[in-house]
């Protein structure tokens, strides 16, 4: 019997991060069919003017991005859920399926692309992006490129990449009986994870907006930050170049 159980837990495991895979997979995918000719950049429908559809169009787009982006890095916390509820269901706890973990998740970033839509709106409207999928100019760029860097070094930033580095110790300090725990525990995860990662996402209108480039190297980042050993020295090394780049961008593109 117990064996029998090992086995069925197993299986979920594997169907677990089989969904995740596919899911990021499948982001990645409509990204880049959307892409331009050249594939460096993401299309959208030409329009001087924003309405309810553009902004709409852009809600979905910057939605998908950070499905895309931020699944893979809250792998190990989604599998390690995974396996904390498959040990208190052995123990008589009721089923909770993962799923809601991961919508409380993605809610988060849902709300961020949200926030990120209307920004790119209020910019295309005040002519400070090149293009409706452009970027900023080279002092506005400058000076996100400067806060980011900072807030590489912030006590919020580090407290956040903490709190997403440890699943196991999140999952002990936050865990949350039953599926409205579950989706509770996904938004805390999701806002723990924003919290770390939103400056360097506001960067997107740095290298233009739903520039693949700058989404894979920004992905391959946050991946490495949380995954890799002495994430703090990483975290302000990135920080101080940032804040070089920052300095720098205004003067060479002046």
């Amino acid at each position: 019997m117990e064996m029998t159980m090992s086995r069925i837990h197993s299986h979920e495991r594997v169907l677990t991060a089989t969904a995740l895979v596919a899911l990021t997979m499948l982001a990645w995918w409509h990204l880049i069919m959307q892409g331009s000719a050249d594939g460096m950049s993401m299309s959208m429908p030409a329009s001087s003017d924003w309405g309810l559809q553009m902004l709409g169009v852009s809600v979905l787009m910057w939605s998908v991005m950070m499905i895309a982006m931020m699944l893979p890095s809250a792998g190990p916390m989604i599998l390690t859920y995974t396996r904390v509820y498959q040990k208190r269901r052995a123990n008589g706890s009721a089923l909770v399926p993962t799923w809601l973990f991961v919508v409380g998740y993605l809610t988060i970033w849902v709300g961020f692309a949200i926030f990120a839509a209307l920004a790119q709106w209020s910019l295309h409207q005040s002519t400070l992006l090149s293009s409706a999928m452009g970027h900023v100019g080279p002092l506005l760029g400058g000076s996100l490129l400067i806060m980011a860097g900072a807030f590489q070094f912030s006590g919020l930033k580090q407290a956040c990449l903490g709190k997403c580095r440890t699943p196991l110790s999140f999952l002990t300090t936050e865990w949350r009986e039953g599926r409205t725990g579950a989706f509770t525990m996904g938004l805390r995860h999701g806002a723990f994870c924003t919290g770390c990662c939103w400056a360097l996402m506001l960067l997107m209108f740095v290298g233009g907006v739903m520039s693949l480039v700058w989404m894979v190297a920004l992905a391959v980042y946050l991946l490495t930050e949380k995954l890799l050993p002495r994430a703090d020295d990483i975290s302000r090394l990135v920080g101080g170049l940032l804040v070089l780049a920052g300095i720098a961008l205004p003067l060479v593109m002046a």
